[in-house]
């Protein structure tokens, strides 16, 4: 099978599979009381979103795990598709738990934060650990024209990646398809790229068994991209304004792992602040707001952290900023793209 063709399927499987459990899913959900619980400091119009079903993330993991699996290529995908769905469903463990307690008790309080980062320490060294061993500790730039070996600093950076990159898509899921419609764009961006680099690995390297097989390992990287973009797809169908589900944080850490895979495997570390920009934009106006208030004795920068709810407050619909985050990220992944070309 073409390797276009398997990404293809595994972008309609996974959405498929999504929009088809869909209306099994979030009834079962309403009836178990998993109900968004929303912050009292938020924005007083989320208030009615009170009660929405919440945990819908999971149904896009599940889309995920099966449009993968069904499309890759299974003598190479244990050193491929299979970490980058343990990391998706890894760090989608901590956020059911912590949505988990979150209904059960009614408070917008689930886990601390404390075991929170421990979680996720814990999680992002093993990753880190198996991404030395066995993708390397080279980061590329320039589109893999230039290439730095960073030894056992790699370790470390990895870590910090993976840890900014899930918390960062957790304070992105804000508004009614925000968090999906921008990792849907960025993952089809990134499924193209894995593509690119596939070729390039084929191409170059057509006597080595080794290297042919790490331009497998690109294309089931592609396939994954898009089972991921499938699954955003399917769950955009219920999640747009006004949504009928929220993600609730299983969902937006699922999305962190995954987004996380994609940058470990594509060794394109710095490209993600460009492809990424918003993502990175929520996580960088809550650390300014933060920094202000405590620094600045109360002042604060935005009428609120993250970001999209400085412009909600600013007077913009939600659907306004939820389309301005998608175009903005559209543009940053195609500039992004040309520099491959």
């Amino acid at each position: 099978m073409q390797d276009v063709t398997r990404t293809i399927l595994a972008f309609i499987s996974a959405a498929a599979i999504v929009m088809a459990i869909a209306p099994f899913f979030i009834p079962m959900l309403r009836r178990l009381k998993y109900g968004q619980v929303e912050r009292e400091e938020g924005p007083h119009a989320h208030s009615a979103k009170e009660g929405t079903p919440s945990m819908g993330g999971i149904m896009f993991v599940i889309g995920i795990i099966a449009a993968s699996l069904a499309f890759s290529k299974w003598d190479i995908a244990l050193w491929f598709t299979v970490p980058a769905l343990i990391m998706t469903v890894g760090f989608g463990l901590v956020g059911f738990l912590d949505d988990f307690i979150k209904a059960k008790h009614r408070r917008n309080l689930g886990l601390r934060a404390y075991q929170k980062i421990i979680a996720q320490l814990l999680l992002s060294a093993v990753v880190a650990v198996f991404a030395y061993k066995y993708i390397g500790s080279e980061i590329w730039f320039a589109t893999g024209r230039v290439k730095v070996d960073l030894g056992y600093f790699y370790i470390p950076l990895v870590m910090f990646t993976v840890i900014a990159i899930v918390n960062s898509v957790n304070l992105t899921d804000g508004l009614d398809g925000l968090a999906s419609g921008v990792t849907l764009i960025y993952s089809l961006a990134m499924g193209v790229i894995f593509l690119y680099l596939g070729r390039a690995f084929a191409s170059a390297f057509a006597e080595a068994p080794i290297m042919t097989a790490e331009a497998d390992g690109m294309t089931d990287m592609a396939v994954f991209c898009f089972a991921v973009a499938g699954g955003c797809l399917g769950f955009l169908s219920k999640n747009s304004y006004p949504a009928k589900v929220f993600m609730g944080d299983t969902g937006s850490m699922a999305l962190g792992g995954a987004i996380s895979a994609m940058v470990l495997y594509s060794r394109h570390f710095i490209l993600f602040l460009l492809m990424g920009c918003c993502i990175v934009a929520s996580a960088v106006s809550v650390v300014l707001q933060v920094g202000s208030f405590k620094l600045r004795h109360g002042k604060r920068i935005f009428k609120m952290a993250p970001l999209h709810h400085h412009f909600e407050l600013k007077g913009y619909p939600e659907t306004k900023v939820v389309s301005g985050y998608m175009i903005v990220t559209a543009i940053a992944c195609l500039a992004a793209l040309m520099l491959f070309m």
